[in-house]
């Protein structure tokens, strides 16, 4: 089992000093993607228009196909059972995201938060949290929460 989670986290999380540009962009789209399916998991409550949600906003901002944005999800998914804390997904994003597109992310994961058209506590908390770890201003992340909530994400 050790082994298998290992060889997960060298194939699609760990970054090396000889990856290539294509396998650093598909590592950031997976833990983006971790991050996402985190809020959605945080009222303990997911359906498939929440799936469909985040599918669509995977197909609409790293430009792929239903098939990837679904094999995407799945590997994402894979992450998020065996991952203990959010460091892993976040100091990837922090080291190769600009501010912008970390404050960009906060609203995609507000997105999440409003794709069952009500925030839980527990959603508000974890993307507070998520932003924090981010190095993301309070004010983006308020401004990110407004942003959310007038435009919220397409379902497919």
């Amino acid at each position: 089992m050790i082994v298998k989670i290992k060889r997960f986290f060298e194939q699609y999380i760990i970054v090396t000093e000889n990856v290539t540009e294509d396998e650093l962009e598909h590592q950031l789209q997976l833990a983006c993607a971790a991050l996402m399916i985190e809020v959605l998991y945080a009222d303990y409550s997911v359906d498939q228009s929440e799936i469909d949600t985040l599918r669509k906003t995977l197909q609409d901002n790293f430009d792929l196909n239903k098939d990837e944005a679904d094999r995407l999800i799945q590997l994402a998914e894979e992450e998020r059972a065996v991952a203990t804390d959010y460091y892993q997904f976040t100091s990837l994003i922090n080291e190769f995201y600009t501010q912008q597109q970390k404050r960009e992310l906060v609203t995609r994961l507000w997105q999440m938060a409003y794709a069952d058209h009500t925030v839980h506590k527990f959603e508000e908390h974890l993307v507070r949290r998520l932003a924090d770890l981010l190095h993301v201003p309070h004010s983006a992340f308020i401004q990110s929460k407004h942003l959310a909530s007038t435009k919220p994400a397409t379902r497919s």
